[in-house]
């Protein structure tokens, strides 16, 4: 019976261990992007994974790890205000998970529906994916993410890139089993062969980094110029997250937002994503490459996700694998983030497509055009501390457009199942 009993501990830790790997490209991707810590994103990937889980009772089989809805936010909001001011400004954006757990447990869940419809969610997805676009095709063709500086030589860069790029596609597109499902970690290791046969790998840090050290975390410090910034932002990950509990719920053949219900689930990730950035790790989400994962393998055991958090942690500790990814060249991200960026672009084009929302009412055509322009065009109310811009202040503008515009209710017969 003991025999039996290890048998299944070991067989539970190695799958945590597979899950880690589904999520490991795009988990430390944002990282090495913003220019955050990736030992402290899988470090805090962890925690806020055992926080959900301690939240919600260990009842779904769900991994937290860093958000991608964040990128373009943490990357304005740290040249503008630095690293800790930033960390603030996301610690307080997880009080807003939080403040809609408060809500849902009171009025339900039918509130989100009528504040943030399609309509609403889909143009501040596709402006997540399409305002990141500069910042994919300038490291794939070997600058900084803003363009200033060329690190990488065009031709040299571009090569590594379009083999990541294509590698990541092949995976995707042919891939089986579960190689289908962890089509970046493909890309990223083709193109760092690439890239240390163009000789531009710098693995100095790698031989000066020990092997057991602390992960480089940073403490967070209050700035409202930050927290204004971040907090309207959180609107999207948070819409994601919904979404995720409603997906991993129909693999299982359980109502998550019953039991443990959306609320604990909210509170959860709240939780989780205020914890990271307490710590200078990035904003946490539910991860749906996971979720795939535990459709395809069928193990629907939460205990799953602890090893998977806890194998997490342990990496975090390892300083010569910290390093390692920090010596990844930008070119080798660029080429995937061609792909990836605008995959969450498509996502909201689904969102359209799925609730069939009429682009022919003006309505609807108001509120995606307005949201899109301003997303993506970079436009920008006030300054300084009051300032709005870019995703937070497309997101605002388009709940206050569906509020105030008359019409609106007809969405909810075509999403009605």
């Amino acid at each position: 019976m003991q025999d039996s009993s290890r048998e299944a501990i070991w067989r539970e830790a190695l799958t945590g261990s597979q899950m880690l790997l589904v999520a490991f490209g795009a988990l430390v991707l944002m990282p090495l992007i913003t220019g955050l810590d990736p030992s402290v994103a899988l470090f805090t990937a962890g925690i806020g994974t055992l926080i959900f889980h301690l939240v919600t009772g260990r009842q779904i089989p769900i991994f937290l790890a860093s958000s991608f809805a964040f990128i373009a936010p943490i990357m304005a909001s740290t040249a503008a205000y630095g690293i800790p001011a930033t960390m603030g400004g996301l610690m307080a954006a997880g009080l807003v998970y939080i403040l809609l757990s408060g809500l849902v447990k009171l009025k339900g869940t039918g509130f989100i529906d009528r504040l943030l419809p399609p309509v609403v969610i889909a143009p501040v997805i596709m402006v997540i994916g399409l305002s990141l676009a500069p910042v994919g095709v300038n490291m794939a063709m070997g600058r900084t993410g803003d363009g200033a500086e060329q690190l990488i030589p065009y031709g040299v860069a571009i090569t590594i890139s379009m083999i990541s790029l294509a590698v990541t596609i092949l995976v995707a597109v042919l891939g089986q089993g579960i190689f289908r499902l962890i089509p970046i970690l493909f890309g990223v290791l083709a193109g760092f062969v690439v890239a240390l046969f163009f000789g531009v790998v710098d693995f100095s840090t790698v031989g000066q980094a020990a092997w057991i050290s602390m992960p480089a975390f940073t403490a967070p410090e209050l700035h409202w110029g930050a927290i204004l910034f971040l907090v309207p932002v959180a609107i999207a990950p948070a819409i994601e997250h919904v979404g995720d509990v409603l997906a991993i719920g129909n693999i299982t053949r359980k109502n998550y937002l019953k039991k443990p219900g959306l609320h604990r689930t909210l509170l959860g990730d709240g939780l989780a994503t205020s914890a990271a950035a307490s710590l200078g790790g990035p904003p946490n989400t539910t991860y749906s490459e996971v979720t795939g994962a535990v459709m395809l393998t069928r193990n629907f055991n939460p205990n799953v996700m602890l090893w998977a958090a806890v194998t997490a942690i342990v990496l975090a500790f390892v300083g010569k694998f910290g390093a390692v990814l920090l010596a990844i060249p930008g070119p080798v991200m660029g080429g995937i983030l061609c792909l990836l960026f605008g995959s969450i672009a498509v996502v909201g084009l689904n969102v359209l497509v799925r609730h069939q929302v009429d682009l022919s009412e003006a309505r609807n055509l108001v509120i995606l055009a307005v949201t899109l322009v301003f997303g993506i065009g970079g436009m920008s109310f006030g300054s300084g501390t009051l300032g709005l811009e870019g995703i937070a202040l497309c997101s605002l503008v388009a709940i206050l457009l569906n509020l105030l515009l008359p019409g609106g209710g007809e969405w909810r017969s075509a999403n009605a199942e």
